[in-house]
């Protein structure tokens, strides 16, 4: 566990010049602690139990009120678009994306986030840089309502470059196994409605870095497409969580189904929560497609079809529900940040579990 060192006070006597000659300062990492200790703080909650442990994160759960508790995990990385906060040498958001990876994933449950641990394998321990990537990480857990109870930096000299990283994260939430969603109860007619993403989000930056040459080309000057922000800066826009508006939105409406729209895209993730025998019709003019994935289809020379089976084209999250709590639904989204439309509908279809039509 990251934090056992400095809670401890062990760094009062925890050093060895053997380690740091071989390319390890263990003091870096006490140092780190210290500076990101305002950012943990932020994510405390109810469930956060204080000097406990030691080597591993304690979270005490209030099951009041939940008949049948059940946990839901998921764990999951930022991918190559840390190369975009590498380049930009940004790293304050990159953080955001890791919590919001793990947390869009398990509200797709019904799930409420508990809690959230974050794994920093790095060439070299920069104290302030890491302090940066764990203030993203609390950030994203505030979003989501999680506590970060915990994590670790790894120090790789000689495995990674000294500027390299790579970050990871794993989130745990909780629901009631009668509000599991789980679309036995979709059918035909039902609509299908999309939460609007802030971008690229944090999936297929191994085809934006190709078609953008990011590693030779300027990302950093003004874009007429994009409005005039720069490449860089739009790609490195952190993902949205929309943790808080569908548990608000589960509160008060009855949801027969909901999709990440991660790496796969359309194609890929909104089948996920269509049973057999119905399929998502989608209205492919009513989709609000954003100007970083237009500029990424044209300047890669990029077929529509490819681009929708790779990319979250604007919608970061669907949801369907009856066509009657349509109205209820998008109030409620709105109500609480996202600026949801109708892109479809759930039609009967035996082959076929989406249509883009």
């Amino acid at each position: 566990m990251r934090f056992r060192a400095a809670d401890n006070n062990m760094h009062n006597t925890s050093k060895s010049e053997s380690y740091a000659a071989a390319g390890v300062d263990i003091t870096a990492g006490y140092r780190a602690v210290e500076l990101m200790k305002s950012h943990i703080a932020r994510t405390r909650n109810e469930g956060c139990l204080d000097d406990v442990g030691g080597f591993g994160g304690c979270f005490g759960l209030n099951l009041t009120g939940c008949e049948e508790p059940v946990l839901v995990s998921g764990t999951d990385g930022v991918g190559t678009k840390l190369k975009i906060a590498m380049l930009l040498d940004r790293h304050d958001t990159i953080g955001i994306d890791c919590v919001a990876m793990c947390v869009n994933d398990i509200i797709c449950c019904g799930a409420r986030p508990l809690f959230f641990l974050d794994y920093i394998a790095c060439g070299k321990n920069i104290p302030e840089k890491i302090a940066s990537i764990v203030g993203g990480v609390a950030e994203g857990c505030v979003q989501s309502g999680a506590a970060l109870i915990g994590g670790e930096t790894a120090e790789h000299p000689g495995m990674m470059a000294e500027d390299d990283y790579d970050l990871a994260g794993f989130a745990v939430g909780i629901v009631d196994k009668k509000k599991i969603i789980d679309n036995t109860k979709m059918a035909a007619g039902d609509v299908v409605i999309a939460l609007p993403s802030t971008g690229v989000h944090s999936n297929g930056f191994s085809l934006v870095r190709k078609v953008f040459d990011v590693e030779h080309a300027d990302i950093t000057s003004p874009c007429d497409a994009l409005g005039g922000k720069s490449i860089g800066e739009t790609l490195l826009t952190p993902t949205r969580i929309y943790v808080k508006s569908i548990l608000a939105l589960l509160e008060k409406v009855s949801v027969k189904g909901i999709s990440h729209i991660t790496g796969g895209g359309f194609y890929e993730n909104i089948p996920r929560s269509i049973p057999d025998g119905l399929c998502a019709k989608i209205d492919r003019a009513s989709v609000r497609v954003l100007p970083i994935f237009d500029l990424i289809a044209e300047k890669g020379n990029i077929p529509e079809r490819d681009m929708f089976n790779t990319y979250n084209m604007g919608v970061g999250m669907s949801v369907v529900v009856a066509k009657e709590d349509a109205d209820t639904a998008l109030s409620i989204l709105r109500a609480n940040g996202d600026d949801a439309y109708l892109i479809g509908e759930i039609i009967e279809n035996a082959e076929d579990k989406i249509i883009l039509a």
